[in-house]
């Protein structure tokens, strides 16, 4: 769950654009939240739903 929230945020600075590197930085002022980190968070504390 962490990991996918720290990605998702990480890579908000490259939504939408076609980056083919691996040479970036980590901490980046542009990096956000975005809708994606919301939802991950939302379906995660749905009660009773079963995550495999």
């Amino acid at each position: 769950m962490i990991g996918a929230l720290l990605g998702d945020i990480i890579g908000s600075v490259f939504e939408g654009k076609n980056i083919k590197t691996t040479d970036f930085q980590l901490q980046n002022f542009g990096s956000r939240i975005t809708d994606d980190s919301v939802l991950t968070i939302a379906v995660a504390e749905t009660p009773g739903l079963i995550c495999i």
